[in-house]
């Protein structure tokens, strides 16, 4: 029920305000966020590592519609890649990149400008051994992202892309990306939908994601498993026995601040358990769908804001 409102509240600029004036409200969105700056992300990633588990990063931001900042995204995504080269944590890892960040929603020549600026990151990740993932936003972005991938990926094969189990047109996007060579990220999906695009009940969604599942593990990609439910996470892994697949040849992925310990027991299992890193000051958005996600998010939130008051 608290579903929607909280969607809502993620795009509203008034409740951000409100939210981000409430001063507990920063240390609470620690446990989901590495940070504000670059060092915090490089920090995390040490952490990470330091139990065997993978990152994607992702420089917070979304819906630019100025050609500047999009650049300041680019830049973000440099600095980033080259501190964790420093660091000896760049090989193997991944940053996720947001389209609308980098300038898809520019006007006129949005789409133009995201592909360049997302090639210039491809070329910084090339560099120093990592990868790019493209993020899905909502569906009105879904065949714009799709466009860019597959120019990308005439430069970059390696480039991943991301579907949401929860809109009905994914199940023919994963049989059109489970070819050679293709990582694909597939999670449920965190983002307003009307029902005429997307599956509204949570088990139709469920029902969704292992039939997608199914499809990416029987293909000859690179499937990436985006989920904390336990039930799906053993799912794919029948999957992948299944299919005869090796652990090199997929992997599991969960956000940072939920299920650490779930995470640390796939890795010490010997599969590639990557975890998804926000950092910088762009986190309302994100943060409000971690909310809108799970009751505990929201829970735990609340108590922290009463703790912290």
């Amino acid at each position: 029920m608290l579903r929607a409102p909280l969607l809502a509240a993620a795009r509203s600029k008034r409740m951000r305000a409100l939210i981000e004036a409430v001063p507990a409200t920063r240390s609470v969105v620690r446990r989901f966020v590495s940070g504000s700056t670059t060092a915090d992300a490089v920090r995390v990633a040490r952490e990470l590592a330091a139990d065997g588990r993978s990152i994607t990063i992702d420089h917070l931001g979304e819906d630019t519609t100025d050609a500047t900042q999009a650049a300041g995204t680019v830049r973000a995504y440099e600095e980033l890649l080259s501190a964790l080269a420093d660091q000896g944590l760049a090989a193997g890892a991944d940053v996720s990149v947001k389209l609308s960040a980098v300038g898809q929603f520019l006007p006129g020549d949005g789409e133009d400008v995201a592909l360049e600026n997302a090639r210039k990151i491809c070329a910084a990740a090339e560099a120093v051994g990592a990868t790019v993932t493209l993020d899905m936003e909502d569906h009105t972005t879904t065949d714009s992202t799709l466009a860019i991938l597959r120019e990308l990926r005439g430069e970059y094969p390696w480039v991943g892309a991301v579907l949401q189990a929860y809109l009905k047109r994914t199940e023919q996007d994963c049989r059109e990306l489970s070819g050679p060579g293709s990582r694909v990220r597939l999670c449920k999906g965190a983002y307003a939908e009307p029902s005429s695009v997307a599956f509204e009940d949570k088990a139709d969604v469920d029902k969704s994601y292992v039939r997608c599942l199914r499809v990416l593990m029987a293909g000859e990609g690179y499937p990436m498993v985006a989920s904390h439910d336990p039930r799906m996470i053993a799912i794919a892994k029948k999957l992948a026995a299944d299919h005869g697949r090796e652990p090199g040849d997929h992997e599991f992925q969960m956000l940072y601040g939920i299920r650490p310990e779930e995470q640390k027991n796939l890795a010490a299992e010997g599969r590639t358990m990557r975890v998804y890193v926000p950092c910088g000051d762009e986190w309302y958005g994100y943060f409000m769908r971690r909310l809108a996600e799970r009751p505990a998010n929201l829970a735990f939130f609340l108590r922290g804001l009463i703790t912290r008051s």
